[in-house]
């Protein structure tokens, strides 16, 4: 007999954690799934005790989204016409493309051949989005695994197309304020400095406007390497600060505050949590599972906090809109639209109504954001570049009214 820690949710969506013996985790799961439970997990205890104490955790890999997509495209295909899974998974994994997906799904079909089941098997990998693996567990449960992985395919698939519509509009921006960034740095570090040189081998005197952008110009290039380094150095401090819960939940709070972008943020995180929320109510995840679960999924320590919140008041007996509108997180319009699906039955439609209305909501302001910048930044850099031949060429004018006055 062996320890397992076993993870799973009663009759009325409670999740619970406790330590079962057992001889094998098939056991476990069948004697609990027989009693009416909703099992979620179960782990060995002592590989559970490793990854608490943080003895051999090693830093889970990311897989390619998109080539993930295209993998559960062809595996819903395969299913759904007649193959078993275990052959859909042998035919899948021998002619995979993408390296760094193909060993997991490999490992993933042994797992299934030795008699694991479809969602431990791929949640011993590590790698996967939990959303995915409790699809797959409401699949298996309520066996109707082909549409509950129809439903995650469609949520992967607008999941990405918002993604790469938002990356697509930030490419023009960023890329044009790469490009005043050199510009500058060229104007203060290189042609300021030629002019310094030019005055100071004419002994000429200069406006006070002149005196003070050539020392700027000179030093800064006379201390570039040292400012890269510090750049560099700041740059790599913030990045392993960033890294950490604390400092992420007050990057978070620093977000959602920001004129325009914290609102656009906000909203984003809104649409993506009932998106995730939506999917899984769909697949027939219990709600307080299903909000543990997307607060998993999303991507901020601010919201996954609340979340935690909002999962405890549910538990206790509170409706989803009021326990949202505790956190004041979530927009006014979106707590009242939760709250006519909770009223009529229908919270995972609505909640899919949420997340298309939010979607299109982030893009619009987006875009509207966006065409700002464009000539926000022209201006800048005409009154930058208006600043520097001024001050430089100043002493030229001042010279030639003295060569003037003197004829």
């Amino acid at each position: 007999m062996s320890e397992f820690l076993l993870k799973y949710a009663d009759a009325r969506g409670q999740i619970k954690q406790e330590v079962v013996d057992g001889k094998s985790e098939n056991e476990i799961r069948d004697k609990f799934a027989n009693q009416g439970f909703l099992v979620y997990s179960i782990k060995p205890k002592g590989k559970f005790d490793a990854i608490t104490t943080g003895a051999g955790k090693s830093r889970p890999k990311k897989i390619d989204l998109e080539k993930f997509l295209i993998f559960n495209q062809q595996f819903v295909t395969l299913i759904r016409a007649g193959l078993p899974i275990l052959k859909s998974l042998d035919l899948l994994a021998t002619r995979l493309t993408d390296e760094k997906l193909s060993p997991f799904v490999t490992a993933v079909r042994d797992e299934v051949r030795i008699g694991t089941s479809l969602s431990d098997a791929f949640a011993k990998q590590n790698v996967f989005p939990p959303i995915y693996i409790s699809s797959i567990l409401a699949g298996e449960k309520s066996g109707s695994l082909v549409d509950v992985l129809d439903r995650y395919v469609t949520y992967q698939r607008r999941n990405l197309a918002v993604r790469k519509k938002l990356i697509g509009a930030l490419i023009y921006p960023v890329l044009l304020i790469a490009l005043v960034i050199l510009l500058v740095g060229f104007l203060v570090t290189y042609v300021v400095p030629q002019f310094a040189e030019l005055y100071s081998s004419m002994d000429a005197k200069l406006p006070g406007l002149t005196v003070w952008l050539i020392s700027i110009g000179t030093a800064a290039r006379d201390y570039i390497l040292l400012l890269i380094a510090a750049i560099f150095g700041g740059g790599t401090g913030i990045y392993f600060w960033s890294k950490t819960e604390s400092a992420q939940e007050t990057l978070d709070k620093i977000k959602m505050r920001m004129p325009i972008a914290g609102e656009i943020w906000v909203k984003y995180q809104v649409a993506q949590f009932s998106r995730v929320l939506s999917t899984l109510l769909l697949g027939g995840i219990p709600l307080v599972q299903a909000l543990e679960t997307a607060a998993q999924s999303v991507g901020t320590k601010l919201l996954e906090k609340s979340l935690a919140r909002v999962r405890q008041s549910v538990r206790e007996g509170n409706s989803l809109s009021s326990s949202l509108a505790e956190t004041k997180i979530f927009p006014e319009l979106s707590i009242d639209m939760i709250e006519v699906g909770e009223s009529t039955g229908a919270l995972p439609a609505m909640l899919g109504s949420v997340a298309e209305f939010y979607e299109d909501d982030v893009q619009t302001r987006m875009a509207a954001a966006l065409s700002l910048i464009e000539p926000g930044i022209m201006i800048f850099m005409g009154i930058f570049v208006a600043f520097v031949l001024v001050a430089l060429y100043l002493p030229i004018f001042s010279l030639s009214d003295s060569i003037g006055g003197s004829r």
